[in-house]
């Protein structure tokens, strides 16, 4: 397939709807289920979140979201549908998303605790974006 063609065969409200569905369950993830966890592994306090611009990091984020749904959407390809969108979304998020993680995290010497909170976001993520991508390309 060249890159021309696909590009154009895109569905480009899917991908934008499955950037925001990945956006939102970061939210839940993130502040909602493991905010407490999540920051004692990182080490944030009031101190390390005083000078920081939110609105710099969730722009930024969602930008990154975008970026990744539309990839995602090049793999999974024209009508592909449900179970080939989660198929692959899930393969994506354990075999790029999760291993990528654990080397990166095994070299900075992060906790386990820190990479299944992280690795599991990324893991349900590419899941539910290759789901909507899968059911509206």
């Amino acid at each position: 397939m060249d890159i021309h063609n696909a590009f154009h065969n895109l569905n480009w409200l899917a991908i934008v709807i499955a950037a925001v569905s990945a956006f939102l369950l970061g939210f839940i993830w993130y502040s909602l289920l493991f905010s407490k966890k999540w920051a004692l592994e990182n080490g944030f306090n009031e101190e390390s979140n005083k000078n920081v611009s939110m609105l710099k990091i969730f722009g930024l984020s969602f930008l990154l979201m975008l970026l990744a749904s539309f990839i995602l959407a090049l793999f999974i390809g024209k009508d592909a549908g449900l179970h080939h969108g989660i198929n692959i979304g899930f393969h994506a998020g354990l075999g790029f998303g999760m291993t990528f993680l654990g080397v990166i995290y095994l070299f900075e010497r992060r906790s386990l605790a820190l990479y299944l909170i992280n690795g599991f976001y990324t893991l349900l993520s590419l899941t539910l974006m290759g789901l909507i991508i899968g059911i509206m390309q």
